[in-house]
């Protein structure tokens, strides 16, 4: 009885919901059949469930206990590190406002241009519906993506592309491919905070490299090259996460001079790429996949439901990477997720969609940089592009504090330190300005700046 309740209670089953039958039950528990009888005609006599003729027990609902949305959400008291902005972003509820995550609200997406193309799968070929996805994926969006790289001057070979399950897959098989545990890799300080927890999670050492408005500081990434020899550095060049700052090209040809003189491989993540008005330099454009690898996905600009990454590469690099990707997911990204993707990327009206999102953006930075500087939090740049603005908080005020006390009413933020390797950015926020139209956040972030102010007056 206590078992089922406990079943109840948590949800894993719940009204209208059919128990086990009294044999299969009966095993589970390690009792007697005629002792899960027992049990269940006493349930029934309670009225937590009831029994059907010839079909079996089933769940009323009756005394079910009220949920606890506490218990059920996100573990608010935790640490907060690279996890903690993506776990509080991703468990959230429809009632939370999230200007701390990093994607798009769902009525910002072409959503007509994917339900269209939706319908147009429905109708297709069985085996598309059915099977494995083929081991470098989709052909038709290679052809895509190979004629995008093509307008940029990348002449790219079909045998130097991989799709993925997504561009943190993309990451992932890269990692496994060329690192080994105790490798050294290069990132950017801030970064985005996802490299630092993957990185972790295949036991490298991580080094920052400061981040500028112009991209990485050159000096020290040299100077990193000396003294640490790294194997691989991952960055953002256009829209970098979290800053929105775009690379020069002085700073990219530097870095690749320095990258080709020390042997160093560079991950270059594009993910922010058609948010930018015009293309800005690109590693991987003027190296031309030499020891530049290209990673990207489409999460951002069309669906984070439908996901699909690509690497884009060395042949060589790219046909083990292939075999890689077979003996972690026994194939390439779901068919129908790269139909989707190369439906609407083929379609014109992919190209409005991102112009009219360009445009859109444009005002809501305007408008959140205003909002926000009469709360003393200034952005440390204006991006020419995307949905990130990079703020200073007022009088070195610690964002950890200040993102915890928005919690408590129900805003997520993005707080410095989880981009910092070096920790070196706990006054700083990270803000998504599609995800700030409501009152509750500035409200949120006003009341928590007076508190934390209050307090550092009170302790001077």
């Amino acid at each position: 009885m206590d078992a089922i309740r406990s079943r109840i209670a948590t949800r894993v089953i719940g009204p209208g919901d059919r128990l086990p039958s009294v044999r299969a039950f009966a095993d589970t528990m390690g009792a007697s059949p005629s002792t899960v009888v027992e049990a269940y005609d006493r349930l029934a006599a309670e009225g937590v469930i009831r029994a059907r003729r010839g079909s079996g027990f089933y769940v009323t609902g009756a005394h079910m206990p009220p949920l606890s949305i506490g218990e059920m959400g996100p573990r608010r008291d935790r640490a907060i590190d690279p996890f903690w902005v993506s776990r509080q972003s991703l468990d959230a509820d429809a009632t939370m406002e999230k200007p701390g995550c990093g994607w798009l609200p769902a009525d910002w997406m072409p959503d007509a241009a994917l339900r269209r193309g939706l319908r147009g799968i429905a109708r297709a070929d069985t085996s598309l519906l059915s099977d494995y996805g083929s081991t470098r994926g989709s052909l038709a969006l290679r052809r895509l993506l190979l004629g995008r790289f093509a307008d940029e001057g990348i002449e790219a070979d079909p045998d130097q592309l991989l799709l993925t399950g997504s561009g943190t897959q993309a990451i992932d098989l890269v990692c496994r491919y060329l690192l080994h545990p105790g490798d050294t890799v290069l990132v950017d300080d801030p970064g985005y905070f996802n490299f630092q927890a993957l990185l972790r999670a295949h036991r490298v050492e991580l080094v920052g490299v400061p981040y500028t408005p112009t991209g990485p500081d050159v000096a020290a990434f040299e100077a990193a090259l000396t003294t640490h020899r790294p194997r691989l550095y991952i960055t953002n060049s256009a829209l970098h996460n979290p800053t929105g700052a775009t690379i020069s090209p002085q700073t990219a040809h530097r870095l690749l001079s320095a990258a080709a003189l020390h042997s160093l491989t560079i991950v270059e993540d594009d993910i922010f790429a058609d948010f930018e008005p015009s293309p800005s330099p690109r590693l991987a454009v003027l190296d031309g996949f030499d020891r530049v690898i290209r990673i990207g996905s489409f999460s951002k600009t069309l669906s984070a439901a439908a996901r699909c990454g690509y690497i884009a590469g060395r042949a060589d690099w790219i046909e083990g990477l292939v075999d890689l990707q077979v003996a972690t997911s026994f194939g390439g990204p779901s068919p129908l997720a790269t139909a989707l993707i190369a439906d609407v990327l083929a379609g014109g009206s992919y190209r409005k969609h991102m112009a009219e999102l360009r445009v859109r953006l444009a005002r809501e930075r305007d408008r959140a940089a205003e909002r926000l500087a009469r709360l003393g939090i200034v952005p440390w740049t204006m991006p020419r592009g995307g949905f990130y603005l990079w703020c200073r908080l007022p009088g070195e005020l610690d964002s950890a504090e200040v993102a915890r006390r928005c919690m408590d009413e129900d805003v997520v933020l993005a707080p410095g330190n989880v981009f910092s390797v070096s920790q070196s950015a706990g006054s700083f926020l990270r803000f998504n300005v599609a995800q700030m139209a409501g009152e509750r956040t500035y409200a949120a972030i006003h009341a928590a700046i007076s508190v934390s102010q209050d307090r550092v007056k009170a302790e001077f």
